[in-house]
């Protein structure tokens, strides 16, 4: 005889609660692969593409720059 003691596998995860949500989803998963489709989890695969996003980015104009345009369009102005 063994002198260890067995104890009964307790239930892990979340309680199955009759009547709810997620047990009438989970009901119609197991519905679906009973009758041979497929059920993907998780991200789609395109999902983590970044290279499709363009940005378009304006240039700051520099204190010269806005100077010598302020000092042009105030000799406009005098003549």
């Amino acid at each position: 005889m063994s002198k260890t003691e067995t104890t009964q596998a307790v239930k892990r995860g979340r309680p199955v609660v009759a009547g709810s949500k997620r047990q009438a989803v989970l009901a119609m998963r197991a519905a679906k692969v009973a009758a041979g489709g497929e059920i993907k989890r998780g991200r789609p695969a395109g999902s983590k593409k970044t290279t499709d996003v363009t940005v378009e980015v304006k240039a700051k104009a520099t204190k010269a720059q806005k100077q010598a345009a302020l000092a042009t369009s105030a000799d406009v102005n005098e003549a």
